[in-house]
């Protein structure tokens, strides 16, 4: 359980993160890393990414808004302190995949990355 979600700002958060761990569900990939002992370790922080190949900015950014409301919802229960998450929208599947199932995904995900080794 993790109390408090900030967003990742930096590039390099978001390249570690895509060499880390990885779980793909039917609405998004998730990607996932735990931080050094050297970075600030208080709370978990998230970022978004939706490419071009989602469509137009409005369909991005729906996408973007469906990802920011499921890991509001879901990371400050399952999420954990110390570690960083990245959500990667999927091409149409983002935008119209049912909201509820995304959010078993995300819970679903997010247990298979913190088991793996």
């Amino acid at each position: 359980m993790c109390d408090s979600v900030t967003t990742l700002n930096k590039r390099r958060d978001f390249l570690r993160a895509a060499s880390a761990r990885r779980q793909g569900t039917p609405g998004f990939l998730l990607q996932a890393r735990p931080r050094d002992p050297s970075e600030p370790c208080e709370g978990a922080r998230v970022g978004f990414t939706c490419s071009k190949k989602l469509g137009n900015a409005v369909a991005r950014n729906r996408a973007k808004r469906r990802l920011r409301e499921i890991a509001r919802l879901i990371l400050p229960e399952a999420g954990r302190a110390g570690w960083d998450y990245v959500l990667v929208g999927r091409h149409t599947a983002t935008a119209t995949r049912d909201f509820a199932q995304m959010q078993a995904d995300l819970k679903r995900a997010l247990d298979r990355v913190h088991t793996t080794p």
